[in-house]
């Protein structure tokens, strides 16, 4: 047997034990009626939201994704780490869009993950106008899960929405303008009272719920309901009683809900929170024994500008130690609380105007989208497309300045990334390739003598986290994950308008255990045309 055929035959097996699933989608525009109305939706195989994605913990995502639209198109995955294939994060810093008419296939691996996620459009603000749907990822049947099966798992889709067709909001914030408040908020694609989950009496049912919107952070609860909070993005966590939960923009939660009230249909309520104004919207829980439609008004939300409840509830949320994670050691041989920290970098994030228009900043630096993703000129090695440290690891105070701003950081450190924000206005932030541990948060400015309320033994371990008004969120990353990474605000206009940065973590060995190859179909675009892979 030649060298050749047996390096095809192990790999092959290797790949056999995890299962491929395949997908094909085809994008398209359609008319849709989320409020009433029709308007011009971004479809996936003519649905609105688009295909859930089942899978399991190390499943191999093939999608083959058709781009009909007259303009280009890109698809990010949210909370999915993408391990050592940063290529396939679909952000323009790593991923070249799919042209018109063109398709192109992603390669994903679930690797090492469960728990609750989504998908949406990452170019421009094609995120207001449809095509994101949910992702579950389901633990390996040999790993215990901390809770029975429920009766049936639902996944729920919430997000504030504009009538107005998103390259109408381009215009407008490329003109330097504000954009008018969201018009309303949707439930899996449909305004109030649009969408009905029927469960049984006496049964136990998962909800999945993320906040897929642009800007506005939410508040769910259900008329009559107890939920109990058993994982946060992919974390499974202390069971918590809720009679509420704010979930913010990106963010992912999963509840476990009795149906053990008398037998009739009950509002779920949705408003939006910490603003001027306020959004709200119903679904409705039916019970399929029902004997009575939903009466009386929806169960009001938390008081809007009430920050302290919010935060308690937050920093309530905890790892569940006792439970298995996608594999059976959730901790394995080491624990976050007792290894140093190699580097601190502060993220204050900041409106601004510079050359007159509205932008926004991250230390003072507002990210300009460069001709070719940062990904690609890095492996060509391409000149001029970007430098690395081009943002300061903390605020400087002068005056914000325009740049595509990349900063550097070391394979295997752990560092401490602390998010300060001084503004009036709440602030969500992601970080793609990873989970981090969120430490700590509190009201005020942040200093080394906030250390000593950290919490270091059992932190929730999720992706996306919230920064209150004139407060501070802290968190710990071990950077075990090679490649280009986008840190942006979930705020869609912040993260439109300049908000974000790449976080490029480095290994000098170039070495496949560390980094996978460029994949063999990969797009090229801008100055990356015509290099050879």
């Amino acid at each position: 047997m030649s060298a050749l055929l047996y390096a095809v035959l192990v790999i092959a097996m290797v790949n056999g034990e995890d299962p491929y699933r395949y997908f094909t989608w085809n994008i398209t525009y359609g008319d849709i009626y989320p409020m009433a109305s029709p308007q011009q939706g971004i479809l996936i195989n003519g649905q609105f939201p688009g295909p859930e994605i089942y899978s399991v913990t190390n499943d191999n995502l093939i999608i083959n994704v058709f781009n009909n639209l007259p303009h280009p198109f890109l698809i990010s995955w949210n909370g999915i780490q993408q391990r050592r294939n940063s290529y396939e994060d679909g952000v323009y810093g790593t991923t070249c869009p799919i042209p018109a008419g063109q398709n192109f296939t992603y390669k994903l691996q679930v690797k090492d993950q469960i728990g609750s996620f989504f998908y949406f459009p990452s170019l421009g603000y094609q995120k207001s106008a449809g095509g994101f749907g949910a992702i579950k990822i389901l633990s390996r049947p040999r790993i215990p899960v901390p809770f029975p099966d429920p009766a049936d798992d639902y996944s729920i889709l919430i997000g504030d929405w504009y009538t107005t067709n998103h390259t109408t909001l381009e215009k407008i914030m490329d003109l330097g303008w504000r954009l008018p408040f969201p018009d309303g908020v949707l439930i899996n694609g449909r305004g109030d009272g649009g969408v009905s989950y029927s469960v049984d009496q006496g049964k136990v049912y998962r909800l999945r719920i993320s906040n897929v919107g642009l800007q506005n952070s939410l508040n769910f609860r259900i008329q009559g309901h107890t939920m109990k909070l058993v994982e946060v993005e992919g974390t499974h966590t202390v069971q918590t009683s809720l009679s509420s939960l704010d979930i913010h923009v990106g963010q992912s939660y999963s509840v476990l809900v009795t149906a053990d009230q008398p037998p009739q249909d009950y509002y779920i309520a949705v408003s939006s929170r910490f603003g001027n104004q306020t959004l709200n919207t119903t679904a409705i829980l039916h019970y399929s024994n029902s004997k009575k439609s939903v009466s009386g008004t929806p169960p009001p939300p938390p008081s809007d500008n009430d920050i302290t409840w919010s935060l308690n509830q937050a920093r309530s949320i905890r790892t569940n130690l006792t439970a298995s994670g996608p594999r059976p050691n959730p901790q394995g041989s080491y624990h976050y609380g007792q290894i140093n920290i190699t580097r601190t970098i502060r993220i204050a994030g900041d409106a601004s105007i510079i050359n007159r228009k509205q932008r926004y900043n991250v230390n003072g630096v507002s990210f300009v989208a460069p001709d070719t993703p940062l990904k690609l000129a890095d492996y060509f090695n391409i000149s001029g497309v970007f430098n690395v440290g081009s943002i300061p690891d903390a605020p400087t105070g002068k005056a914000p300045y325009l740049n595509t701003s990349v900063m550097g950081a070391n394979f295997r450190d752990f560092i401490e990334i602390v998010f300060e924000n001084q503004e009036n206005v709440i602030q969500s932030w992601h970080l793609d390739g990873y989970n981090f541990f969120v430490v700590g948060m509190d009201v005020g400015q942040w200093n080394d003598t906030s250390r000593n309320s950290y919490n270091l033994v059992d932190a929730v371990f999720r992706c996306t986290v919230q920064v209150y008004p004139k407060s501070w969120t802290a968190i710990y990353v071990a950077l075990d994950n090679v490649g280009m990474w986008n840190i942006r605000n979930e705020f869609w206009v912040r993260q439109y308008l300049g908000e974000q940065f790449y976080l490029r973590v480095y290994s000098p060995v170039m070495s496949w255990r560390d980094e996978y190859p460029i994949p063999d179909n990969a797009l090229l675009c801008g100055r990356a045309v015509g290099k050879s892979l």
